[in-house]
């Protein structure tokens, strides 16, 4: 457990539920953000671990340390007494089920509990053929004094299958300190450089950036590719790029983080991200544009909310190698294009997804939670 407070201040507590701190997590990033935010200023901030990232354990380690998390819950709150319990959860039957005992624990001590969904299916399609999963799904979500989502999609498909929901959007955020480098220029005649940081599996449209690039090759187009994290799909990547002799052109970083991290964006002249997994709001992504990095992706989740095609980056299609390779195409031929993408994509965070933004909206989020009866 970790806190966050000025000392000597009375602030009312939150416990923020989320995987370790230090994880390759989108959610830790997400949970480190409201640590290091002025959040702390008016609220004292414990971390509750949940969920495997972060953690080495066997089979049965994991199965005990799940009976047990309930349980370390219900001794925090009687220690502690926070006002609110902050689930960061995602619409999966592991998460959804397990965080939902985390929530009938806080309710049972008549804790206030705010639910922040972190992309998955939307609700309608989880328990889709299920009616008993879809009416205990409904009852957690109103039991909840308030549901956050990331994008406007999500909203409107929460707000039709529980209409009684106390639903807000707040989409996720960034740290949008100018990079120290500055904004690179696009040389005219240097080879286009790819970049994927990230989790590797297949939904990510990975096997089709390699499919892309080594099309691409073959047709006489000089390409670099830098393919950085980890992830069950690693050695099915290794061989893919080996079958197609892309040693010379790809490049497997593994897991990187600070100031590798910030190189390999800084580098990059695009992000080449074809996901088709249900996401939320990639981190990926914000960090990309941040760094001025336009994207080639597709459009789910709450990536439409942040990017448009043409400005920051261009729309694929999910699982079309033709495409994914024309999208590329397009922007190595229009290197101003490109140069004026990453300028919007830099503006288009720092205006809407900074971390001080996302610090006020929870302030509020908070401020509003704690007006409302328990």
């Amino acid at each position: 457990m970790k806190a966050h407070a000025a000392p000597g201040a009375l602030r009312p507590k939150v416990v923020i539920c989320s995987p370790a701190l230090d994880a390759v997590s989108g959610v830790s990033t997400h949970a480190g953000l409201l640590f290091a935010s002025t959040l702390a200023d008016d609220f004292e901030l414990l971390h509750f671990q949940v969920g495997s990232e972060g953690r080495q354990e066997s089979r049965s380690a994991r199965l005990l340390r799940r009976l047990a998390s309930p349980l370390q819950l219900a001794r925090l709150i009687r220690r502690e007494r926070p006002a609110i319990i902050h689930l960061n959860t995602s619409m999966d039957h592991k998460a959804c089920w397990r965080d939902s005992m985390l929530l009938l624990v806080a309710k049972v001590f008549g804790v206030r509990v705010l639910q922040q969904v972190h992309g998955g299916a939307m609700p309608a399609e989880m328990v889709a053929q299920h009616p008993l999963c879809a009416a205990l799904l409904r009852r957690l979500l109103r039991a909840s004094d308030a549901v956050s989502v990331l994008s406007r999609a999500e909203q409107a498909a929460y707000r039709a299958f529980c209409p009684a929901a106390h639903l807000v959007r707040i989409p996720n955020a960034i740290d949008c300190a100018t990079p120290p480098e500055g904004l690179r220029r696009h040389a005219q005649d240097a080879p286009l450089r790819l970049v994927y940081i990230g989790r590797l599996i297949t939904e990510k449209g990975l096997f089709d950036i390699l499919a892309a690039v080594a099309l691409l090759r073959d047709r006489g187009r000089r390409l670099r590719l830098d393919i950085a994290g980890s992830g069950p799909a690693l050695e099915a990547l290794l061989a893919q790029a080996a079958l197609h002799q892309l040693g010379e052109i790809v490049q497997f970083h593994g897991p990187v983080a600070g100031p590798d991290k910030a190189r390999l964006w800084h580098d990059a002249d695009l992000l080449v991200f074809p996901t088709y997994h249900p996401e939320g709001l990639p981190y990926a992504l914000l960090e990309a544009m941040a760094a001025g990095t336009p994207a080639i992706t597709c459009a789910v989740g709450a990536i439409p909310d942040v990017m448009q095609h043409g400005v920051h980056g261009l729309f694929v299609m999910a699982q079309d190698v033709p495409m994914l390779a024309g999208a590329i195409v397009r922007l190595d031929d229009d290197r101003p294009l490109l140069d004026a993408m990453r300028h919007a994509c830099r503006e288009r965070v720092r205006s809407a997804f900074s971390a001080e933004r996302l610090a006020r909206d929870f302030n509020a989020l908070y401020v509003a939670m704690l007006r409302r009866p328990a």
